[in-house]
């Protein structure tokens, strides 16, 4: 068979059909249906979309044909990503490239017809062709050499398509590395910090924006595992504050949650995040559960209307604490102002209550911020967590 002559920027084609990521690559449904549907349409029993590589062709997809691959010698696409539209071969026995290919003279098969449009890339190159091919001598109508070339330009943008998501899903693999490492960098930073305090301020302050850095770690984190980047689910995202806050309690200390599968925009999981540490962090404090019990710290989330829902915190920090006034900068105060400012700043509403069985706080946020619903004020006194036991912080 006459090989076909390589084009005059082999190198850079060749790099531009790699860049796909498809070669050898497990079939698609996508291809398949456009093969299926030409033999169909075309009746023709053989249909294939070939990537013409270094020294063979590819099948992205066939149909009526076995081998997923054959060698450049057997390949009439090769000289097809040479014209300048589609190559048609009426009787391939009478075509100088193809009348001794082992498909067409029967050494493998009996292949008498041949028509390939190209699958030409945005920067020009031919990297292969949608082909058809028949077991006898045909001729395309004007209206199926048009169905032919249109279906390649569709072939094409399926390609395209898949090789922008395969690059954006690197391109996120690559931002989420780095920003787990920023992350990671600025709590270490926190921890070192603390560590030289001698303020216990200082110290309660530092805290406080370590528990919102671990707040975000875990939103991030939750966020890389969904298709969706600005949106997550609340109960997973629960469990994982969850567990983070469970590595860091005491040993007897529980964390239950109770979540509905409430998908909210990043920035209310952001919010409800910094509510939940800081309750949390407020209840390991000043929490004094009866009976020499452990404490406990139950997290509830349901939906209470079409675009709102309530966040419940309760522990079980029955018995009064210490009475003493504190400063306001210690992180019982600067905890509910941090708490107060995050379900303000997404249109929430706090408030909080003492039951016989210790502390609750119920914070009431919407699901979508673009809903269009008016904006409820955030709601909460500065005395807000440090009202166990009647020590309230400083106003």
């Amino acid at each position: 068979m006459v090989l076909a002559r390589k084009p005059s920027i082999e190198d850079e084609r060749l790099a531009e059909l790699r860049s796909f990521g498809v070669l050898d690559a497990a079939a698609d449904p996508a291809f398949d249906e456009v093969v299926d549907l030409l033999a169909t349409t075309l009746k023709v029993p053989v249909v294939l979309i070939s990537l013409v590589d270094e020294n063979r062709q590819w099948f992205r997809a066939r149909h009526g044909f076995a081998p997923s691959e054959t060698p450049l010698n057997q390949s009439i696409c090769s000289h097809a990503i040479l014209e300048d539209g589609l190559l048609e071969i009426e009787d391939t026995l009478n075509d100088v490239r193809s009348a001794d290919n082992p498909l067409c003279c029967g050494l493998v098969s009996d292949l008498r017809f041949y028509a390939g449009a190209p699958l030409i890339t945005r920067s020009g190159h031919r990297i292969g062709t949608l082909c058809v091919l028949d077991n006898k001598p045909r001729r395309l109508s004007a209206a199926e050499r048009k169905l032919l070339e249109v279906m390649a330009r569709q072939v094409m943008r399926q390609l395209d398509l898949e090789r922008a998501l395969r690059n954006k899903e690197i391109l996120r693999e690559e931002i989420d590395h780095r920003v787990k490492n920023s992350l990671q960098t600025v709590a270490s930073t926190i921890r070192l910090y603390r560590a030289r305090m001698r303020s216990d301020e200082a110290r309660e302050a530092l805290d406080a924006v370590g528990r919102r850095v671990d707040a975000i770690a875990q939103l991030h984190a939750e966020l890389n595992l969904t298709s969706k980047m600005h949106h997550l689910r609340l109960d997973s995202y629960l469990e994982r504050v969850a567990l983070l806050l469970q590595r860091n309690a005491p040993d007897a200390a529980q964390f239950d949650i109770d979540a509905a599968p409430i998908q909210v925009d990043s920035r209310v999981a952001a919010a409800l995040g910094v509510i939940v540490n800081e309750f949390a962090a407020n209840s390991g404090k000043y929490a004094r559960p009866a009976n020499g019990e452990g404490l406990r710290v139950c997290f509830e989330l349901r939906r209470v209307g079409p675009n709102r829902m309530t966040l419940v915190c309760r522990d079980n920090g029955a018995e009064s604490g210490d009475t003493t006034q504190v400063d306001e900068l210690n992180s019982t105060s600067l905890g509910a102002r941090l708490m107060q400012a995050a379900a303000a700043q997404v249109g929430g509403t706090l408030t909080e209550c003492r039951t016989p069985q210790g502390f609750e706080l119920r914070s009431e946020l919407p699901i979508d911020l673009d809903a269009g619903a008016e904006a409820d004020s955030g709601q909460i006194s500065p005395r807000a967590v440090a009202a166990r036991g009647g020590a309230p912080a400083a106003e």
